[in-house]
């Protein structure tokens, strides 16, 4: 719709067509995919500290669960092979894009459940390998459903999509902490042994990964998924989908900055999340209000603040839209430090969890938005996305792993201070590529880049 018609439609009749682009099939999809994919996260993450807290668990070991994270890091390695390898049966029957989210969804769902089933004292050990496992299954998930997502959407539909998709993802966490927990609190207060609630409701979360499963049926395979050629020799195809994606990149100006950047920006907002949980059963909260709380205030405020980044970023440009997002997630970690004098007041751990998720959703949009405008060269879609949001998975996976030895050795209000200082270097990369004009062009100097 062209900006001369939308200027001569009423007020509401502007808003009505602002919201139809959201129910948009496209966008439905983007939207239910975004669910599969936030699901598995905090299973290895939030949940799974809170569920060894809860199973007295000392907060170092649980700080360097966080390594379980590692396949996030290092999805690049394998995100050429999702980009160029075909699926015998599936790809022939449903595409190359959709037949990868079927066998990815499926794997998570088994390896969910798998999780559910071991024990974190009993056998440490076994539960880092099949969290990885998880983790494995859904990073992969993720290479393809970026992929998807960029190359279903035109350039004008990119930012409703990652609201779909952000707001969805945020909903997801919320269901596979809050949901989860309160789930296996209900469970175990029906007389279920504490192990046996706790496989049960990693086998609930297994289930939901048919949603994302029923989208990929639903879907439309890319255009671009299928019609690009390969060249010919073993060798000229290994470097095209090993060495031309990152060389690709690197003809963006001010590439190295842009790849530390996408390192710090979520730096702060990751390093608090780890540990939320454990703190607030530290300070005195049962997991089940922990749980009912998070997934009600932040079930609306993930929802508000995931449209709130999307219009930031029309409204704004994407420089100012960044500055917000990354200024109001790194400062929200302060409003725990006030959830720790304040203790176990649900009333203050609802504002706490407001906070944190508005603010979160609001940068997860914008950032993603922005490194999804940086990912236009179709033929790489997948490998330079999975390089950039594995490089954001950084700061959650390696620099998070101390959170547990931090928090035990200065206390929790030191700790929150000191998270919120880990956001800073991201903000001074941001004023460097910003004076170096390297935020608004990227969609021109991605272009450029993708004919050169």
């Amino acid at each position: 719709m062209s900006a001369e018609t939308m200027e001569r439609m009423s007020l509401g009749a502007r808003l009505a067509a602002a919201w139809a682009i959201y129910t948009e099939k496209r966008l439905v999809i983007i939207l239910l995919l975004g669910f599969s994919s936030g699901l598995p996260l905090a299973l290895t993450g939030s949940t799974l500290s809170g569920w060894m807290r809860d199973e007295g668990v000392d907060l170092k070991t649980i700080g360097l669960f966080s390594l379980v994270g590692l396949p996030y890091v290092l999805k690049f390695i394998w995100a050429p092979v999702i980009d160029h390898v075909r699926l015998p049966l599936l790809t022939r029957m449903l595409g190359r894009r959709r037949g990868w989210l079927v066998t990815t969804q499926l794997a998570l769902a088994v390896s969910l459940v798998l999780m559910g089933l071991v024990n974190p004292v009993a056998t440490p050990v076994l539960m880092a390998f099949a969290a990885l496992l998880v983790a494995f299954c859904s990073a992969t998930q993720d290479i393809v459903i970026d992929a998807f997502r960029v190359e279903s959407l035109p350039k004008d539909e990119q930012a409703a999509g990652m609201a779909n998709y952000v707001a969805a993802y945020r909903i997801a966490m919320l269901v596979s902490t809050g949901g989860a927990v309160s789930l296996v609190a209900f469970l175990q207060s029906q007389g279920l042994m504490r192990e046996t609630g706790w496989s049960l409701g990693y086998a609930a979360m297994a289930a939901l990964m048919g949603v994302g499963l029923i989208a990929s049926l639903l879907a439309t395979e890319p255009d671009a998924a299928d019609a690009r050629t390969e060249p010919e020799g073993l060798l000229r195809q290994i470097r095209h989908a090993v060495i031309d994606p990152f060389a690709d990149f690197a003809k963006k100006r001010q590439w190295a900055t842009i790849l530390a950047f996408v390192v710090f920006y979520k730096l702060a907002d990751a390093y608090a999340g780890h540990m939320l949980f454990p703190f607030a059963l530290d300070i005195g909260f049962d997991k089940a209000t922990y749980a009912g709380i998070s997934s009600t205030a932040g079930l609306a405020a993930a929802l508000a603040g995931g449209f709130v980044g999307g219009w930031l970023v029309n409204a704004l440009g994407q420089t100012r839209a960044l500055w917000i997002g990354g200024i109001i997630q790194t400062a929200s970690n302060l409003v725990f430090c006030w959830l720790a004098y304040m203790g176990p007041d649900p009333m203050a751990l609802g504002v706490a969890i407001t906070v944190e998720n508005f603010t979160g959703a609001i940068g997860t949009v914008v950032f993603v938005g922005w490194i999804s405008s940086l990912c236009t060269a179709r033929s790489f879609t997948a490998t330079q996305f999975a390089l950039l949001s594995a490089l954001a998975a950084v700061g959650r996976t390696f620099i998070s792993a101390s959170t547990g030895y931090v928090a035990a050795a200065i206390g929790w209000v030191p700790f929150f201070i000191f998270a919120t200082v880990t956001g800073i270097p991201g903000l001074l990369l941001l004023w460097w590529l910003g004076r170096a004009n390297a935020i608004e062009s990227g969609d021109e100097a991605t272009e450029n880049a993708g004919t050169a």
